[in-house]
């Protein structure tokens, strides 16, 4: 059941992770915004279903549906690492660091202000 629960979530945070791809495209920029926006994103949403998972009675099917599946599949870490390979072999190595930089503060931070905070 729970590798079925990870599956179903999985596949729905992918398929929401490629819609906001396609729709967050600002040519020209050379930055992977949508990638950047999914993590961000994932991280910010795992982090309320954590704080309520915390607070519901067990509910020991939710976890691997909404944590492990959907939000590990709404976020990216192999398109994230595609992507600063390509900048980086473009010779464009500025906004490669700072990708990386950025997108690790804003899921460190978005996690850890949320869940500590809150």
């Amino acid at each position: 059941m729970t590798w079925s629960l990870v599956f179903i979530g999985g596949g729905l945070g992918s398929l929401l992770r490629f819609a906001i791809g396609k729709l967050i495209v600002f040519k020209g920029l050379g930055f992977p915004w949508g990638t950047f926006i999914s993590n961000s994103l994932a991280c910010i949403l795992f982090a309320f279903i954590y704080l309520t998972l915390m607070k519901l009675p067990k509910n020991e099917w939710m976890q691997p549906l909404l944590l492990v599946g959907f939000c590990g599949g709404f976020s990216t870490f192999s398109t994230f690492s595609f992507e600063n390979v390509q900048l980086f072999q473009a010779g464009h190595w500025g906004l490669c660091i700072f990708n990386i930089l950025l997108s690790i503060i804003t899921g460190f931070t978005c996690i850890y202000f949320l869940i500590s905070k809150l």
